[in-house]
């Protein structure tokens, strides 16, 4: 019969917790640890994206003094030092069920003989008599008639049928005992749900702070969309955008988000004086566009919540690059900049999803205005501000006025500025992207035909400003052999089901310049394939990352990228564009224009009709078996040849002989 009893030394609560935390701890741990071997340690070397990447680390770590820890963190923390002191408890407990072995209790070998277990057991028996052994402190008669008894048992189960079989049946010398089910609570819990405030403890546990935590964990999961926004702002975006959306359409339908997204800041009085001076310096830099985007951001109803105006505010004074003062307000703007790609991205899904191009296209490029902090409708020399330390007023002071960043750098060589290295070093890591090569591609066939499935295969690499991408000369053999290296690449590349070719170690991009965005920022490009006569998205963009800088002493320095798709079901000639377009540089975006032809099956691969085939030649075994059954053969044509020649020398014989007769 089992007995249930609860566990009063502790042992077995102890192992639960040890075993709970074990299943949860180190999971965690290893996934924290796995996010930080893929840290990425290079970059842009200019002084300003270094200085900036050391005041986000500042930011995100803290001083040694007052670091900054994450909630993942602190809950590692206190579950380690839980399972420590666990598992110290744990080695101090004395563990009483074991497996009942007469000879460890003996101290004798397993292959004793029984003449030696007998000689073993008389010895043990004087040394540990009752009546031998007097009692001590540290001795007690009781341990003494205990150990006593064990000698005897183990003796007896080795020497005693009985016993023996009780031993090896029931692992117990006394034959079987009842069975004690422990339970890993230890008694005093149990005693204590008798009292009336242990019993309300468990009510408002269980009947409400469970319940509340498991409703919150529902509906809050139902307040949010698979891209991770509030559902009220995805229905915002699709009630905002359009199929000829402007810039400041897709600003506003931004900014509309931020009503549920950010909540309202605590402090919002006491900065309200700081926030209408920056409004009044965006409308006088900005001007219409920045009321457009006010208008367009309003409610039906025409209220202008307060969230959005703020995240507004500090989103134009962002792309115009003006200073603010209060820290609160820097906070709440790093706060809403964070924020924005993964909105912007939710907005993308919501236009790539209706298959409109010129707001897609419109989105991806706010990305890159918001990474550098350019307004989206400056003068194309503004882009030249891209650069460490160079301001509008630095680009309309040289003579001629540059219009690449290769001539901003001459400029400044040729006045001796300093600003020149740090200029040169942005450039040498710029990511301005080149297309290679892009072609549609179907496997194992020479054609497209209609409703196949279709590869656009990609290949791009970075060429920045001033760089030399022309090859050495090589030999024919070596160009040869080149050649042959990256058929052999596509080939397998194709085949396979990566997006993306691997790319070689040390061939990342790494941080990109962007000293104005408030996070280290690595550079990721988009890949549209569009219709721009009709404003439609072709196929549903895909975003790119790592594409290697051009390398002249490389065998193949770019790598390749497909996206798969279904034909046309009919047959024609489409002319579309590739668009690849950057989420961190402005206006270093390429195009191609691509002409994809779907035509019918090749007529090799149909069956020939029987007017097709060609009669068997008459001395082949075909032709001598269609000749008994009496079909047309093929007669060779040197046979004949050969006849109608003969015939016309014995023709011309007789001719000549006649005429010597005549004579």
């Amino acid at each position: 019969m089992a007995a249930y009893e609860y566990d009063e030394s502790g042992v077995m609560a102890t192992y639960f917790l040890i075993t709970f935390l074990a299943l949860i701890l180190i999971p965690l741990t290893l996934t924290s640890l796995g996010k930080g071997s893929e840290k990425v340690t290079h970059g842009c070397d200019c002084e300003a994206c270094v200085e900036q990447r050391a005041q986000s680390k500042k930011r995100e770590q803290g001083s040694l003094l007052s670091p900054k820890f994450t909630k993942k963190t602190y809950f590692l923390i206190v579950g380690w030092t839980i399972f420590a002191l666990a598992s110290y408890r744990a080695s101090k407990l004395k563990i009483t069920s074991k497996v009942y072995d007469p000879f460890e209790i003996l101290g004798i070998s397993s292959s004793a003989t029984e003449k030696e277990i007998k000689s073993h057991y008389k010895k043990l028996s004087r040394a540990f008599h009752p009546d031998k052994v007097k009692p001590t402190a540290e001795l007690t008669l009781e341990a003494i008639q205990d150990k006593f008894v064990q000698i005897t048992k183990a003796y007896k189960s080795l020497t005693d049928e009985t016993i023996r079989k009780n031993w090896l049946e029931w692992n117990n010398p006394d034959g079987p005992q009842s069975t004690s089910m422990g339970i890993a609570l230890p008694p005093w819990i149990v005693a204590a749900q008798n009292n009336i405030w242990v019993l309300g403890a468990y009510g408002l546990l269980f009947g409400g702070a469970l319940p509340l935590l498991v409703g919150r964990w529902w509906f809050g999961n139902r307040q949010k969309t698979k891209d991770g926004i509030h559902a009220k702002s995805a229905a915002a975006f699709f009630k905002s955008i359009s199929e000829e959306a402007t810039t400041e359409e897709v600003v506003s339908a931004l900014g509309k988000a931020f009503k549920w997204e950010i909540p309202e800041s605590k402090d919002a009085q006491s900065a309200a004086a700081e926030l209408d001076e920056l409004e009044k310096t965006i409308l006088q830099k900005v001007g219409q566009q920045y009321a457009e985007v006010r208008k367009l951001t309003r409610d039906v109803d025409g209220e202008f919540h307060v969230s959005r105006r703020r995240a507004l505010i500090l989103i134009y004074a962002h792309l115009t690059r003006l200073p603010i003062k209060s820290t609160s307000l820097q906070n709440e703007q790093r706060q809403i900049l964070l924020q924005t790609p993964l909105l912007l991205n939710a907005l993308l899904n919501v236009s790539a999803a209706r298959n409109w191009l010129t707001p897609t296209l419109g989105i991806m490029r706010l990305n890159s205005y918001l990474a550098q902090a350019l307004p989206p409708h400056a003068p194309p020399r503004v882009r030249l501000t891209q650069l460490p330390g160079v301001s509008k007023a630095d680009i309309d002071s040289f003579t001629p006025r540059p219009r690449e960043m290769t001539e901003v750098l001459s400029a400044l060589e040729e006045k001796g500025d300093g600003r020149a290295g740090t200029v040169r070093k942005a450039i040498s890591k710029w990511g301005r992207v080149e297309i290679v090569d892009a072609a549609f591609k179907v496997i194992g066939e020479r054609v497209v035909t209609p409703s196949s499935i279709i590869f656009l295969v990609v290949k791009l690499r970075l060429t920045p400003p001033g760089s030399n991408t022309e090859r050495k000369d090589v030999s024919v053999d070596e160009a040869k052999r080149i050649v042959q290296y990256n058929d052999k690449k596509d080939e397998e590349f194709l085949l396979s089901k990566q997006e993306a070719e691997d790319l070689p170690k040390g061939r990342s991009t790494g941080w990109a310049h962007a000293p104005h965005w408030p996070s280290n920022r690595k550079p990721t490009w988009w890949l549209v394939l569009g219709d721009e006569k009709q404003n439609r998205v072709v196929v549903p963009p895909i975003r790119i990352s790592d594409i290697p800088y051009a390398d002249t002493e490389s065998d193949r320095d770019y790598r390749t990228y497909k996206i798969q798709f279904q034909g046309p079901p009919s047959t024609g000639v489409f002319t579309w564009k590739l668009f690849v377009v950057s989420d961190t540089f402005v206006a270093e975006e390429a195009s191609k224009d691509l002409t994809l032809s779907i035509e019918h099956p090749p007529a090799a691969d149909q069956e020939p009709s029987e007017d097709e085939i060609s009669e068997p030649d008459e001395d082949s075994l075909a032709g001598q078996m269609a000749a008994m059954r009496g079909g047309p053969v093929k007669k060779r044509k040197d046979e004949s040849d050969e006849e109608s020649g003969t015939d016309d020398d014995e023709s011309s014989d007789d001719d000549s002989s006649s005429d010597s007769d005549s004579d």
